[in-house]
């Protein structure tokens, strides 16, 4: 079957896709794919699914909490993350 998915233009500024492939390449993730995350997650967050939530895609793995290296409380990430 094809791929359903909805293909669109993002024009974004050069720092925040250079922060944001960062970001992927940490998470051994596309830059694609992290956009989806980040999109996704915003969208969960939010509590505007409608009820339905699209499956996380086999290539987006999460980390594994175990193997996450400590980082400093200013980061962001919540505590059981750090």
């Amino acid at each position: 079957m094809a791929d359903e998915r909805k293909a669109f233009l993002l024009r974004t500024d050069p720092l925040l896709w250079r922060d944001i492939e960062k970001w992927a390449a940490d998470e051994l993730r596309s830059v694609n794919g992290q956009i989806e995350f980040i999109l996704r997650e915003a969208v969960r967050r939010s509590g505007r699914t409608g009820g339905e939530e699209a499956p996380a895609p086999a290539s987006a793995p999460e980390p594994d909490p175990v193997d996450v290296p400590d980082a400093p409380p200013e980061s962001g990430l919540p505590s059981h993350l750090r």
